[in-house]
Formats: structure tokens, C-alpha cells, sequence
């Protein structure tokens, strides 16, 4: 994805656990859950917008304005393990982010068949609808 905006603005964003639900239309709510919010070990609490699903994630990775890494601590999802990893690269005034999205699934071989049916497309939708948003979100605000 490439944004109209200098990284730092971007980081910023990215970085900062309690503005998800500004950026991401499926949120309804991003809670902070930790005296940190922007560093290292930051945690927040995120319910979805459909009122029955949630999950907390911490950072894990946090080399600003290069790196970002969060990772799934517990959820309502049928997905465990899960992270995120964000790298940046500024071209003059836009910057490229790149983001690589691991993860397993609960309940073995069921999860498996649940992954390839719905799991992956929902979650392949889901980040395009956030990466439409953060830059809609980066480049306007």
C-alpha cells in the first residue's frame, strides 16, 4: 500500500493502540489496557463492530518509523498466534508499507477446513478494508 503522507505521520497512526477504531471500519471500540501506549509491551482491547466478537494484541516489535509488530494475546476468533508485522519505505513524500499477517487456527483440522472456507477471505477483506481507511484516515487528517 502506498499513502500520500510521510512515514512518521503513518507510524504515528500505527503505533498509537487507541486510534484503531478511528482507522478501521470494522472497529467499534479500541481500549487501552496498559500504562504504555505507543511502546514496546503497549496492550489494548479492540470489540468489533458486530457486537459479539473482540481481541487484545500488544506490540512486540517496535523500531519507529521502520518496524512494527503486534500480536494477538487472546480473542473470540477461532485464530491463535496471530501478528502482524509492518515495514515502511519512504519515496520521497509517500511511504509503502508492507504488512505480513501470521497466524494459526483453533480447533485443528475443523480449523483448518474453517480457514481455507472463511477464515482467510474474511481476513484478506478485513485488512483491505483497514489499509483503505488508515490512508483515507493519514492522508486527510
Amino acid at each position: 500500500m502506498i499513502i500520500n503522507a510521510p512515514v512518521e505521520k503513518i507510524w504515528s497512526v500505527l503505533s498509537d493502540l487507541e486510534l484503531l477504531d478511528k482507522c478501521d471500519p470494522t472497529v467499534k471500540k479500541s481500549t487501552l489496557i496498559s500504562t504504555e501506549k505507543t511502546r514496546l509491551g503497549a496492550k489494548r482491547k479492540v470489540n468489533m463492530l458486530d457486537g459479539k466478537n473482540w481481541f487484545e494484541e500488544k506490540i512486540t516489535s517496535f523500531q519507529p518509523n521502520h518496524a512494527l509488530t503486534i500480536q494477538l494475546t487472546d480473542c473470540s476468533f477461532p485464530i491463535k498466534g496471530l501478528q502482524h508485522s509492518y515495514s515502511f519505505e519512504k519515496s520521497g513524500s509517500q511511504t509503502k508499507i508492507t504488512q505480513v499477517m501470521e497466524y494459526t487456527v483453533k480447533f485443528g483440522f475443523l480449523g483448518k477446513l474453517m480457514d481455507g472456507m472463511m477464515i482467510r477471505k474474511q481476513s484478506d477483506t478485513g485488512i483491505k478494508k483497514f489499509f483503505s481507511w488508515l490512508k483515507s484516515f493519514v492522508e486527510n487528517n
